[in-house]
């Protein structure tokens, strides 16, 4: 199999169906640990200090709006160029390219602040991109928030067109 082919990442990585879209697999997570205490912030209780996964998205999915507590750092790995859309705090949409060609405005790694929403597209047809992604404090589904297209069109009605695109109409079953 090439490592043109998307299933061949997901096999030899072994990633599993993501919630929010496309494959994952957590590959590396900090021994220690951090409180509500020593960060200023709820997250109902300890948090490890960091963790990190790879991320598989093929270009028919997308990776739907959603939400984080903590900061999370993407990094570059294989496939296809990625565009990462952002919803920052004070309602200012955002498009990052994650990507090498850096002649034509892509970063090879790119850090998605914290309590943004957040979520992602291959920029090419019939591929896919792999890339990293370390979450810190460390990433707990508890902090993770899905959103529909109501309840993110009520807030943000000026990026309708990237809400109908990245969020669920309904959310799945699993959430």
């Amino acid at each position: 199999m090439s490592m043109n082919n998307p299933q061949y990442w997901i096999t030899k990585l072994q990633l599993a169906a993501h919630p929010e879209g496309g494959y994952y697999k957590r590959t590396y997570h900090a021994e220690e640990t951090i409180t509500d205490q020593e960060l200023s912030v709820q997250f109902n209780g300890e948090r490890l200090l960091y963790t990190s996964i790879y991320f598989l998205l093929q270009s028919h999915d997308v990776s739907h709006f959603h939400r984080l507590k903590s900061d999370e750092l993407w990094y570059f790995h294989a496939g296809s160029p990625l565009t990462i859309h952002v919803i920052l705090e004070d309602g200012t949409y955002k498009e990052v390219k994650l990507g090498l060609n850096l002649d034509k405005g892509e970063t090879p790694q790119y850090l998605v602040p914290k309590n943004s929403i957040f979520g992602s597209s291959v920029m090419e047809k019939e591929t896919f991109s792999l890339v990293g992604c370390m979450v810190a404090p460390g990433f707990d589904f508890q902090d993770f928030e899905l959103f529909t297209q109501d309840e993110l069109l009520a807030q943000y009605p000026e990026h309708h067109e990237i809400i109908k695109k990245l969020a669920y109409e309904k959310l799945p079953a699993l959430v």
